[in-house]
């Protein structure tokens, strides 16, 4: 009788999974060297959570847990994206009032009078 508490995977699907990692590896390095604009923050996102969720789902075994678990997980992986994308709707808004070396709001005070 198979126990219940552990899932064997098949080293076929661990072996594409591997691939696939490497594979998702090389094009972040390679999208690394390109200038996308204001869209480099989000492709390096979306391949940095297709690698997170192939480790989750295939490694930590989740694609074969309990349904409840892959919602919280998805449920999680929502809450992160709105909470970036909340933060980066102002993110432009501020920089006509950055100096060099001196942030929004602060005055400039020489050192010695």
């Amino acid at each position: 009788m198979p126990s219940p508490i552990a899932h064997i995977v098949p080293f076929k699907i661990l072996l594409r999974v591997f691939f696939a990692l490497v594979i998702l590896t090389v094009l972040t390095v390679t999208a690394s060297e390109f200038n996308f604009g204001r869209f480099n923050l989000f492709i390096a996102l979306t391949i940095a959570v297709l690698k997170a969720s192939l480790v989750l789902l295939f490694f930590m075994h989740l694609f074969w847990d309990k349904p409840f678990n892959a919602i919280v997980f998805i449920g999680c992986l929502i809450f992160v994206a709105l909470f970036i994308g909340l933060a980066l709707l102002d993110s432009t808004q501020y920089q006509n009032s950055i100096h060099q070396q001196q942030a929004p709001g602060v005055q400039h005070k020489p050192l010695h009078p």
